[in-house]
């Protein structure tokens, strides 16, 4: 069955009103919200309004019953990989086992910058995933964890207490499909990417599924996402993703409501099990109301 969720920036907005969502989202019949990780403001530019993603995942925790409170996705060039297994893990408990956790190589280059962090090339920030990724699936479900890496190393490492969760998710997020998508197929229990057709959606499907005959895995241990915009208009596009409206458009919800379940419904066929809607501030509420409505989530 597929599920629905909201992935809400937390740039130029307020801890009130990120509350205010993820209680209207929970209440509309969504299945999962989750948060970004970023210091900066997702604009590409010298814009520092963002609230700090585990402190705001550890809310949405807190705040919320029933929704699956995931993050998408933490980024490993700033986030030592023990540090964050036992953040995620305390996260699970305020949830009652409901937490969810994503990784990523990182992107946003100014960032680093502006905290005097190396942005090393993409070939090494994809060799810190995958140490990363196999560190935190270590500290999460072994009682004990040793891992010696070129970037990270573990020793005699313990993670306690240990999720709610007998295995919390891990995510992982990008759509590389030499690198990302084999280190998806060997670890993730989860894979998401942003704003991308349905057509290229397909393609990094049949690309992960490739890699898990290369790995031996069976994929469908694999949930497949798409974050998707939604956009009732051209101007709610633009005022949501400004200079960015163009590059996201392929992965936007546009159209009426019969054209926006037709379009979801291409997602579906492509492979994804879940349709996350990505949401900047301001917030416009009414339209994942009717989002809501139209697709009869509640």
């Amino acid at each position: 069955m597929t599920m629905y969720g909201v992935h809400a920036g937390l740039q130029h907005t307020t801890t009130d009103t990120l509350r205010d969502l993820w209680r209207k989202v929970e209440d509309s019949g969504f299945d999962w919200i989750s948060i970004w990780d970023h210091f900066y403001a997702a604009t590409g530019n010298d814009d520092a309004h963002c609230h700090e993603a585990v402190a705001t995942h550890a809310a949405l925790a807190c705040t919320t019953t029933t929704v699956r409170c995931g993050s998408l996705v933490y980024c490993v060039g700033y986030r030592h990989p023990a540090v964050l297994a036992n953040a995620i893990c305390t996260i699970d408990h305020l949830s009652n086992g409901r937490a969810d956790l994503g990784l990523g190589a990182g992107w946003s280059e100014i960032e680093y910058k502006a905290y005097g962090l190396e942005f090393p090339a993409a070939k090494a920030r994809l060799d810190m995933l995958e140490e990363a990724v196999a560190c935190v699936s270590s500290l999460l479900r072994n009682e004990v964890s040793n891992f010696e890496g070129q970037y990270f190393t573990l020793v005699d490492a313990r993670c306690e207490p240990k999720p709610v969760q007998a295995k919390l998710p891990l995510w992982i997020g990008g759509g590389g499909e030499k690198r990302t998508l084999k280190i998806v197929a060997k670890y993730a229990d989860g894979w998401n990417v942003p704003f991308v057709s349905p057509e290229a959606f397909a393609k990094k499907c049949a690309v992960i599924d490739e890699h898990c005959a290369t790995v031996g895995r069976n994929p469908n241990e694999i949930r497949r996402t798409v974050n998707l915009g939604l956009a009732y208009s051209d101007a709610s596009l633009v005022q949501q993703f400004g200079a960015l409206s163009e590059h996201v458009r392929p992965g936007v919800l546009a159209g009426s409501d019969e054209q926006i379940i037709d379009r979801i419904g291409q997602y579906v066929e492509a492979g994804a099990d879940q349709v996350n809607l990505a949401l900047r501030a301001p917030f416009d509420v009414a339209s994942v109301e009717r989002f809501a409505g139209a697709m009869k989530l509640a």
